[in-house]
């Protein structure tokens, strides 16, 4: 039997993505038209019952963060997606962005039903530039089908969508930096609160969502809540979209149900990752990204849901697995993994933008036999605590994560080149 499902991946590679028409003879819009026929509590309910945990990585549950939204009286309020996927390792949104993007708009526009909103927002990165003329195209057909633009569905509710075109900076990832961007402002962090849901974009109650979030929404309406909820774990509902890369012998974006395939399920089951390439043995895997912790092959029994993870001193974050091979070292690796936090730093705080450069020079002489002594480790443990602490947004706060957990454990690695101080040999 198969382990693999298909909830937001259904009728991807199988429509095209652009036609109303196909994506109708999927089951396409049969959410929209329910939710227009509920009221806003009605359908939040739903996704509360679902327990939608945010597919972009922090895991919020979707539904309090709806329900707080429309708690909020001002208006008007704005919907915005969040599609600057440039986690390294991580490519679902680009599956729905391209091959399912009416999925996308239809969770977007059941969304500004719900909260009355005039407009949505799509924040792609700048990379996915083929992609983005699909997605305005197929924007374009919904509103010739009556599902975007003036009286949706005959029910008196306007609403539009815009397309947004990042330029390839990692932190706009980071809500308030991509609000900041769609602004027409630099793409830097704000400070919290006032939180994004009472004044978001252009100052105004927002909700941000991820692709893979929002994509979950139809489903949830259409299915009801419990159904959803079911399908995944207790403690998170429905699917998630996984991304297998690395040394993996099938790289690939599979929808798994939460909680019910393990870990090594997703990277040996014949149907997913199919081992290894060249029958190689596993060494770790990365998961979540490059902010994401690093896992030995002793935990791959572990269920692959947000609770269980969590328990094993691991996170889904984006849905990315990484794969890599008993050939590659794991301090080469964490070099890779800073030098590309030194690239996307935003540069606005110090503990980030410097602390990357000190973990980095660390790293080094720790990859050369006899080039680091004791003092060189505790000063990395240092450095990870202060910048996990005093970073001023999630990507300074978690660029250390894989080097914290590798250290967990392969600690011998760490200490392979280290030379003993003499206070120590003494």
């Amino acid at each position: 039997m198969s382990k693999l499902v298909n909830l937001v991946s259904e009728g991807a590679g199988k429509v095209d993505p652009v036609s109303v028409s196909d994506y109708e003879g999927v089951g396409g819009y049969a959410g929209l038209k329910k939710a227009v026929g509920l009221t806003a509590e009605q359908v939040i309910g739903e996704v509360k019952k679902a327990k939608l945990l945010g597919r972009g990585g922090a895991a919020y549950p979707a539904g309090n963060k709806w329900e707080h939204l429309l708690r909020i009286p001002e208006t008007p309020k704005y919907i915005v997606c969040n599609a600057d996927e440039g986690e390294p390792g991580t490519f679902k949104d680009k599956l729905i962005l391209g091959q399912l993007p009416l999925k996308l708009i239809e969770g977007i526009t059941i969304a500004g039903y719900v909260f009355g909103a005039k407009a949505g927002y799509i924040y792609v990165r700048g990379e996915y530039r083929k992609i983005q003329k699909k997605l305005i195209q197929a924007i374009d057909n919904a509103k010739k089908a009556g599902y975007l633009g003036q009286n949706v569905l005959g029910k008196g509710f306007d609403f539009d969508i815009h397309v947004i075109s990042g330029a390839g900076a990692y932190v706009c990832g980071e809500n308030s930096a991509l609000l900041n961007s769609t602004e027409g402002k630099v793409g830097r962090p704000r400070i919290k609160p006032p939180h994004l849901a009472e004044v978001g974009l252009f100052l105004q109650p927002t909700l941000v969502n991820n692709v893979e979030s929002l994509s979950s929404v139809p489903a949830i309406v259409l299915k009801g809540g419990e159904e959803f909820l079911n399908i995944g774990h207790p403690d998170s509902g429905g699917t998630k979209l996984i991304c297998l890369s690395g040394h993996a012998a099938k790289p690939g974006v599979y929808e798994i149900p939460l909680g019910k395939v393990t870990l090594r399920d997703a990277i040996y089951d014949p149907e997913m990752g199919g081992g290894l390439k060249g029958g190689k043995q596993l060494k770790f895997y990365h998961l979540g990204g490059q902010s994401g912790p690093i896992g030995p092959a002793s935990l791959l029994d572990t269920p692959y849901s947000y609770t269980d993870l969590r328990k094993a001193g691991l996170t889904v974050g984006s849905g990315a697995i990484v794969v890599m091979d008993e050939t590659v070292s794991i301090i080469d690796y964490l070099k890779g993994v800073t030098e590309f936090f030194i690239h996307e730093s935003c540069g606005k705080c110090v503990p980030c933008r410097e602390g990357n450069k000190q973990l980095y020079a660390i790293l080094q002489k720790l990859s050369v036999p006899g080039g680091a002594d004791e003092n060189d480790l505790a000063n990395l443990r240092r450095l990870v605590t202060a910048m996990t602490a005093a970073s001023f947004c999630g990507l300074g706060q978690s660029a250390s994560v894989a080097l914290n957990t590798a250290w967990k454990h392969f600690k011998d690695e760490f200490e392979a080149n280290v030379t003993k101080t003499a206070a120590a040999a003494a």
